[in-house]
C-alpha cells in the first residue's frame, strides 16, 4: 500500500507539468487577449520562472492598453535575462504610457545590445524628436537612413528636426528626398506646409495643389492652400479653399478667419463680418473681443501675427 501511494505521488507532478504545457499552447493559440492573460496567469503560477509566459502576457496586456502591467512583466524578464527584444517592447509600452524618458532609455539599451536592431534605433530617434532633442534625433535618423535609404518617412521626420533647429536648407532637401521616393499626397503636403512656414507661398501653392490632386480629402491641404492664395493675392481662390476646408469641419475657426480676411479683401464686407463673427463665436463664446491675444491659439496669430493683427483691426470696424 505504501509503495502504491509513493507511485501516485510521483506521477502527480508529471501530470501537472503536461497540463501546464497544454495551457501554455492554448494561450499562444487564442486570439482573445483576456483569455490569453488568464491562461498565462495559470502558467506563471505553476512556473514562475517561465520568462516566455511573462513575455507573451506582457504583449497581451500592452495590446489591451494595460501599459503599466506590461512594463511590470517586461521588467521581470529584464531582471532575469535582459535582451534587446524585451527592452524594445518595454520601450514601446513606456512610450504608450507617455514615459518618454523611460522609452528613450529602453530603446537605447535595445540598440546597444543589438547594433543591427534598426527598429530600436528608429524608435530612439522618434522619441528624441518628441523630447525636442533635435540634434540627437538628426544623428539617429541619419544612421537609420544609411541602413534603410528608401523609407520616405525617415526623411520627413528628420526634416522636422532640421526645421526645429532652423536648418531650413537641410529640411527642404529631406522633404524633397521623401517626394522622390514616394510622390504621394502626404509628402507633397508636408513639404507644402513647411514652405508655408518659411513664406515660400508660390512653391507651397504648387505642392499643396499636387497634394489635393492626389487626395481630395485632406482638409488641412485646402486650408494651407487657402492661406497661400490669400498671401499671393488670389482672394477668390482663397475663399474657395477655405470654404472647402469648412466642409470637413464646421468648427474650423481658422478657416472662418481666413474667409473673413479674403472677403474683406474683395470688399464683400457683409460676408467678411459674418465669417468673422462665426469664428469669434467658436474662439471666444459669450465674451467680447478686446485683445488680439484672444486669438493666441489660432494659426494666424502663431504664424502671421502682423498680417492678422492688421486684418482684425479692419474687421472690427465693419458694421
Amino acid at each position: 500500500m505504501k509503495k502504491l501511494l509513493i507511485t501516485l505521488l510521483l506521477s502527480i507532478p508529471l501530470l501537472s507539468f503536461g497540463q501546464i504545457k497544454k495551457v501554455y499552447r492554448k494561450a499562444l493559440r487564442t486570439t482573445d487577449l483576456n483569455e490569453k492573460i488568464k491562461l498565462l496567469d495559470q502558467v506563471i503560477s505553476e512556473e514562475p520562472k517561465n520568462l516566455d509566459a511573462y513575455f507573451y502576457r506582457a504583449i497581451a496586456k500592452n495590446d489591451l492598453g494595460d501599459y503599466r502591467g506590461a512594463i511590470v512583466d517586461y521588467s521581470k524578464i529584464i531582471v532575469e535575462e535582459p535582451d534587446a527584444d524585451t527592452y524594445f517592447n518595454r520601450g514601446n509600452s513606456r512610450y504608450s504610457a507617455k514615459d518618454l524618458i523611460g522609452a528613450r532609455e529602453d530603446y537605447a539599451k535595445a540598440f546597444m545590445l543589438d547594433e543591427n536592431f534598426i527598429d530600436a534605433l528608429y524608435s530612439l530617434a522618434c522619441v528624441k524628436l518628441d523630447l525636442e532633442e533635435y540634434e540627437g534625433a538628426i544623428k539617429d535618423f541619419s544612421k537609420v537612413a544609411k541602413q534603410v535609404p528608401d523609407n520616405s518617412n525617415i526623411y520627413i521626420l528628420r526634416a522636422s528636426a532640421y526645421k526645429a533647429t532652423e536648418q531650413f536648407t537641410n529640411a527642404v532637401k529631406d522633404y524633397s528626398r521623401a517626394i522622390l521616393i514616394e510622390p504621394n499626397a502626404n509628402n507633397y503636403f508636408n513639404r507644402g506646409a513647411f514652405l508655408m512656414d518659411i513664406k515660400y507661398y508660390k512653391d507651397a501653392y504648387i505642392d499643396l495643389t499636387k497634394s489635393i490632386r492626389l487626395n481630395k480629402n485632406n482638409a488641412f491641404a485646402y486650408f494651407y492652400r487657402g492661406a497661400a492664395n490669400l498671401f499671393l493675392g488670389n482672394f477668390n481662390d482663397a475663399i474657395s479653399d477655405f470654404s472647402e476646408a469648412i466642409k470637413f469641419d464646421a468648427m474650423d475657426f481658422d478657416a472662418y478667419l481666413g474667409l473673413a480676411m479674403a472677403y474683406q479683401k474683395t470688399n464683400q464686407l457683409a460676408k467678411a463680418k459674418g465669417n468673422f463673427d462665426r469664428a469669434n463665436s467658436i474662439i471666444i463664446p459669450n465674451k467680447n473681443l478686446h485683445s488680439i491675444e484672444q486669438y493666441s491659439n489660432t494659426y494666424w496669430h502663431k504664424n502671421h501675427y502682423f498680417y492678422f493683427n492688421n486684418a482684425v483691426n479692419d474687421l472690427v470696424k465693419i458694421e
